[in-house]
């Protein structure tokens, strides 16, 4: 019985120890088969790695790459602004447009001004008052070919005149009245640009009797050939002297412009010029005339010294639209060959934004 039972023993003993070595031969194999798994997805990950560092390595950059690469981007950009700002100009000048004009809306900061052969730039500066004037406000009417300072809603603001010389030859006041001339200014005199010799235009009695007795408002010129203070004070007194008779109700005005050509005043220096005009204005404004001083760019920045002569009114010729002129002005002669009614010819036109 004992042996029979012992038997039995050793046989299940055997069916354990064949499980358990079954499970542990599993286990390994379970195991190897893991590892192996691992191993496939390791060396899978490693090879994706290299190749991300392979496709990328193009775009890392150090900081030295960067900087290059923002400065090259910047030089790019410039070179096409540059060309395109090149190509603009060319189109510009191709359609007809002038250097000075095309060099005023690249700099304008500066008023330019082209004068003796060269273009002369001078910064815009807040030593000077500035004119308000809008310029969209300045209205040109094309059928007539005069221009009309308005405000925003389309009134008028502004008065349109003439300005005469023998040039004008004998002048219908009449007509000049009825055909919406509100002022005139007219020429007394001039002196000689060689001999220096005063001269009295030979239209002047005539055209300032003429507008006057049509109620045109009338305001006179003197075209200076002064080298001297004692010059300019002898011009202002010539004036003074035809004008004495009149009632007049707009400025007496210094026409100061550059000769065509060789002029006793070729050697004058700023300094001299401004001297002289001033002289020329205190004696009219001492004998009770508003004075006032016309001249173009090269007047009043280059011949001129614009900080001795800011107090004084000033007629700007300028023949482009829009005006050109940063600082006050109160009459722009806007035209050399205006038609009106009554004169034969070509006249300036002006239009005044100040009632006088």
């Amino acid at each position: 019985m004992n042996k029979k039972r012992q038997r039995r023993m050793n046989y299940l003993m055997n069916i354990i120890l064949c499980l358990v070595a079954l499970v542990s031969l599993t286990v390994c194999i379970f195991l190897l088969l893991k590892n192996y798994q691992l191993n496939f997805e390791t060396t899978e990950a490693l090879a994706q790695v290299e190749q991300i560092k392979e496709d990328t390595k193009d775009y890392i950059y150090t900081q030295s790459d960067v900087n290059s690469f923002v400065e090259e981007a910047v030089l790019n950009a410039q070179t096409t602004e540059a060309r395109k700002l090149l190509d603009d100009i060319k189109s510009r000048m191709e359609s007809g447009d002038s250097t000075a004009a095309v060099l005023r809306e690249l700099y304008p900061e500066d008023v330019v001004v082209y004068a003796d052969s060269k273009y002369n730039f001078f910064p815009i500066t807040d030593e000077y008052k500035r004119n308000n004037y809008v310029l969209d406000n300045f209205v040109l009417d094309e059928a007539s070919s005069r221009i009309t300072y308005t405000d925003d809603v389309g009134e008028v603001h502004s008065k349109t005149g003439i300005d005469v010389s023998k040039h004008q030859g004998k002048i219908d006041w009449e007509k000049v009245a009825a055909d919406g001339i509100d002022f005139a200014f007219i020429r007394v005199g001039f002196r000689g640009s060689s001999e220096g010799k005063l001269v009295e235009d030979e239209y002047f009695i005539d055209n300032i009797e003429g507008a006057l007795e049509n109620h045109i408002e009338v305001g006179v010129y003197f075209y200076t050939q002064a080298v001297t203070t004692e010059e300019a004070k002898e011009e202002a007194q010539f004036l003074l002297d035809l004008l004495e008779p009149y009632d007049i109700t707009y400025p007496v005005v210094l026409d100061l412009e550059e000769v065509n050509g060789k002029s006793r005043t070729d050697d004058m220096t700023q300094e001299d010029f401004t001297d002289a005009a001033i002289e020329f204005l205190d004696t009219v404004e001492k004998a009770g005339y508003r004075p006032m001083i016309y001249g173009n760019l090269k007047t009043f920045f280059i011949m001129l010294d614009m900080s001795r002569i800011e107090k004084y009114d000033k007629w700007f010729a300028y023949y482009q639209t829009p005006v050109y002129f940063p600082y006050e002005f109160t009459i722009w002669q806007y035209s050399s060959t205006g038609k009106v009614d009554g004169i034969k010819g070509d006249v300036d036109l002006n239009v005044s934004m100040k009632e006088y």
